[in-house]
C-alpha cells in the first residue's frame, strides 16, 4: 500500500465529525455549571463585603468637669506637704529592743511602734513601790503610837488632878504625844512624796514603748534593733528617732505664688491641682489661705492649698502645679455636667441624634441629646456617654449598630 492510501485510511471524513463532537444533552450541562460557580463567586463576595470590619476615626469622651470652663487667672509651682507630721522617739536614752514597723505601714493612735530595754527602769520601779510600801507602814506606825500616847496623856491629866501623879509627869506625856503627831505629819508627807516617786518610775517604765501620737502612715524607719535612741543630739551613732509618721488627711500643697500677682489669689478661690507624676489627673481644689510673709529672696508668698479629692497616690513632697480659677456661677457648673464629645462624633441615625461607642472591636449606636451650649469643636452630652468610652468620628453612612469596626490612628 502506498504512501497515499495510508493518509486516506488516517483521514476522518465530516460527517464522522459531526456525529463525535455533538450531542444533544451536552450543552446545558456546561452552562449550568458556569451559572453554579458565578452564583458562589457572587455570594462569597457578599458576604465579604457584608462582614467587612469597617475603617473608623475614635477618640475618648472627656468629662466636662475635666474642661476648664473657668479661666486660669494664675498658675503656681509648689509641693505636697503635711501639716500633721511627727519623727516619733523616746523620751529617754535606751536601747532598743524590738522595732515593730516598717516603711508604709498604716499605724493607729497609741500603737506600740517600738521597745526599749527596760531592766533598768523596771528595777527602780519596783525599788519606788518597795520604798513607798515602808513609808506608808511608818505612818500606820505613828498612828498607832499616837493613839497611844493620847491616852497615856489624858490619864496622866486624870492622876495628876487627884494629886496621884506630879504635873510635870503629865506634861511630859502630852509633850509626847505632839511630838508623835508631829512625826507622824512628816511621814505623812514622806509617804506622798514616795508615792510621786513611784508615779515618777513608772512614767520613766512607760517611756520604754515608743507609741504612736496619732493615726498615719510611717513613711520612714530611722533605727534598728540595738541602737540607741536619745531625744537628745549627742552625735556619734546615737539615733534621735524611731521613724517618722505622717498623718494623710492632712496633705495640702504648699505654692510659691510672685508678689507681683498674689493679688490676684483670695482665700477659698476655687483652683485645680496637677501631680507632675499623674499629669492627666486633675484634682479640684482651693485655697486655704495665703501666709501673710513674703520671701525677700524669691519674692514670693506662700500660699497654702487645700485638695479635695483623698488618694493613697498623693504623697509628701510630690511636686504639683496649681491653677487658681475663677469662680464659675453655679448655673453654669450644674449645665457642664456630663462629657465633650466633637461635634463630627453626632449623627442623624433613624431621626436621633446619635453616637457610636466603640468596645470590643464592635460599633454600638447610642441616642443622645446634646445640649444646646458649644464648646469650640465640642458638644456636650449630659447624659448616655461615659467619660473614656471611645465614639466614633465622623461615622460612615454603612455604619451601623453592631458593625465590626477597625480603629485607625490619625
Amino acid at each position: 500500500m502506498s504512501n497515499s492510501d495510508l493518509l486516506k485510511e488516517l483521514r476522518i471524513e465530516r460527517h464522522q465529525r459531526e456525529d463525535h463532537g455533538s450531542g444533544p444533552g451536552r450543552w446545558p450541562w456546561i452552562v449550568g455549571v458556569i451559572v453554579l460557580i458565578l452564583l458562589l463567586i457572587g455570594a462569597g463576595s457578599w458576604w465579604l463585603l457584608s462582614h467587612r470590619a469597617i475603617p473608623v476615626h475614635t477618640v475618648a469622651a472627656v468629662a466636662a468637669a475635666s474642661d476648664p470652663g473657668a479661666g486660669a487667672v494664675l498658675q503656681a509651682t509648689g509641693y505636697v506637704t503635711a501639716r500633721r507630721q511627727a519623727t516619733v522617739s523616746a523620751q529617754l536614752t535606751g536601747t532598743l529592743t524590738e522595732v515593730l514597723i516598717e516603711e508604709g505601714d498604716r499605724v493607729k493612735k497609741d500603737q506600740i511602734l517600738a521597745r526599749l530595754d527596760d531592766s533598768e527602769y523596771k528595777a527602780a520601779l519596783d525599788t519606788a513601790v518597795a520604798q513607798a510600801k515602808a513609808a506608808h507602814a511608818l505612818v500606820e506606825q505613828f498612828q498607832a503610837q499616837l493613839a497611844q500616847n493620847l491616852r497615856d496623856a489624858t490619864r496622866d491629866d486624870t492622876l495628876a488632878a487627884q494629886g496621884l501623879v506630879s504635873k510635870q509627869a503629865a506634861e511630859q506625856a502630852r509633850t509626847l504625844a505632839n511630838s508623835t503627831r508631829a512625826q507622824l505629819v512628816s511621814q505623812q508627807k514622806q509617804a506622798v512624796a514616795a508615792d510621786a516617786e513611784v508615779v515618777e518610775a513608772q512614767v520613766n517604765f512607760d517611756y520604754c514603748v515608743v507609741r504612736a501620737p496619732f493615726d498615719g502612715v510611717i513613711t520612714t524607719k530611722d533605727a534598728q534593733v540595738g541602737e540607741i535612741i536619745s531625744p537628745f543630739s549627742t552625735g556619734g551613732f546615737t539615733r534621735t528617732g524611731v521613724g517618722t509618721i505622717v498623718d494623710m488627711d492632712s496633705l495640702e500643697v504648699d505654692v510659691d505664688v510672685n508678689e507681683a500677682y498674689i493679688g490676684r489669689v483670695t482665700p477659698k478661690m476655687p483652683a485645680e491641682a496637677v501631680l507632675d507624676a499623674y499629669p492627666d489627673w486633675r484634682i479640684p481644689a482651693h485655697v486655704i489661705a495665703i501666709v501673710p510673709a513674703a520671701d525677700r529672696g524669691k519674692a514670693t508668698v506662700k500660699v497654702r492649698v487645700a485638695m479635695e479629692q483623698k488618694d493613697s497616690r498623693v504623697v509628701p513632697d510630690m511636686g504639683v502645679r496649681v491653677s487658681f480659677l475663677e469662680a464659675k456661677p453655679a448655673a453654669a457648673a450644674q449645665a457642664q455636667k456630663g462629657v465633650l464629645v466633637p461635634a463630627k462624633a453626632i449623627v442623624k441615625r433613624d431621626g436621633d441624634d446619635s453616637v457610636f461607642i466603640v468596645a470590643d472591636g464592635k460599633a454600638h449606636r447610642q441616642s443622645v441629646q446634646p445640649a444646646a451650649q458649644e464648646f469650640g469643636d465640642l458638644r456636650l452630652i449630659p447624659a448616655s456617654v461615659n467619660a473614656g468610652e471611645s465614639v466614633v468620628v465622623s461615622p460612615p453612612d454603612d455604619l451601623h449598630d453592631g458593625s465590626d469596626v477597625s480603629v485607625q490612628t490619625q
